[in-house]
């Protein structure tokens, strides 16, 4: 059987928004009298809302509980979607090229749900989504395949007979993970390494070559 569904994620592939939660991160870390790493961003992209709140309460000394934390860099994100949601230049015209080609589209994002919501809302894409999954909404973050396994459960579609569009390391071999054919478009500002771009199935220069 081909691909029946595709399956985006969403920061980094649909939204220039990794260095706007980098941002975020590091100004609540440095507000709240933690000590911000050069690490950090590295550790944290892919990781679902739980895991990076509990890395930056245990590992930078930010004093508020994880859900709080969580829910204070969220307030920061959701802010500045509405001042301006940071649509890549083409990702609109990507999805609606990929729904008229497959049955359905799906997201599987380590986003917190009200972004995700937001986001696909002001972008007017949310017609074309038949599910969309939040990491906070499944056990484990990117890399392992949760995320893409339930956006495929989900669709009623099994992981072989999905692709999904990602952009990041710990996306990649999540998606991987999950047995999917993967269809890289490397972040520029936090490029994955080529041990993940290996297992991809096809790399993109820019998601205009996406068809």
């Amino acid at each position: 059987m081909g691909i029946q569904a595709v399956i985006f994620d969403m920061d980094g592939v649909l939204l220039d928004s990794e260095a706007a939660w980098d941002a975020a991160r590091e100004a609540y870390t440095r507000e709240s009298g933690g000590t911000w790493s050069d690490s950090a961003q590295k550790d944290m992209m892919g990781m679902s809302s739980t895991e990076w709140s509990r890395y930056m309460h245990e590992e930078l000394g930010v004093p508020a509980d994880p859900e709080q934390i969580s829910s204070d860099v969220v307030e920061k994100m959701i802010a500045q979607y509405h001042e301006q949601l940071p649509l890549i230049d083409g990702a609109v015209e990507a999805v609606e090229r990929m729904a008229q080609r497959y049955e359905t589209l799906g997201l599987a994002s380590s986003a917190n749900r009200p972004l995700i919501d937001l986001a696909l809302s002001e972008s007017g894409l949310e017609r074309y989504f038949g599910a969309t999954v939040s990491s906070e909404e499944v056990e484990r973050g990117k890399p392992a395949p949760d995320v893409y396994l339930e956006a495929a459960r989900r669709l009623g579609v099994g992981p072989a007979q999905a692709a999904a569009v990602e952009d990041s390391h710990n996306g990649i071999l999540s998606a991987h993970n999950a047995g999917m054919h993967v269809i890289a478009i490397p972040n520029r500002a936090f490029p994955p390494g080529d041990e993940a771009l290996a297992l991809a199935d096809r790399v993109l220069d820019s998601i205009d070559e996406l068809q």
